[in-house]
């Protein structure tokens, strides 16, 4: 299952994103993964979810941000839910500050023909009304 917690920035994503991250890591008997670009999540969640950093991997850009997720689904079962804070930051290629809902649109698409029994959580800074019409259906409201 897919979701994207959508809004501008200051509007509670990441907040919302914590508390999700938390419950899930208090409800499942799996493993719980949080993806974000800096360490600024670092003191707000538990010690059992596992806190990734996409710089430290050189996550940039929606290719390989579809890759390093699908890379952990693959390489274990045991994995419930990944929460990706900060989408649009990750995705955007070469650091450009360019929002790239269709390459977002394109990634989303290609996980959900993969996702099975994952949760995929995704903080994005936008507003619904420039989402392709392809991902609304995903919006959590």
């Amino acid at each position: 299952m897919i979701k994207l917690i959508l809004g501008t920035k200051g509007t509670g994503k990441t907040k919302t994103l914590i508390e999700m991250a938390e419950q899930a890591e208090k409800q499942t008997n799996g493993n719980v993964v949080c993806i974000e670009k800096g360490q600024k999540l670092k003191y707000d969640l538990s010690t059992s979810i596992r806190l990734i950093n996409s710089e430290d991997y050189s996550i940039s850009g929606y290719d390989n941000l579809y890759g390093f997720i699908a890379g952990l689904m693959a390489g274990n079962y045991d994995i419930t839910h990944i929460f990706i804070d900060g989408t649009l930051r990750i995705g955007a290629a070469d650091n450009s500050e360019v929002k790239d809902v269709e390459g977002l649109s394109k990634m989303i698409q290609q996980l959900n023909k993969i996702v099975a029994d994952v949760e995929l959580v995704f903080t994005v800074s936008c507003d619904e009304s420039v989402l392709p019409a392809e991902i609304k259906s995903y919006v959590v409201k």
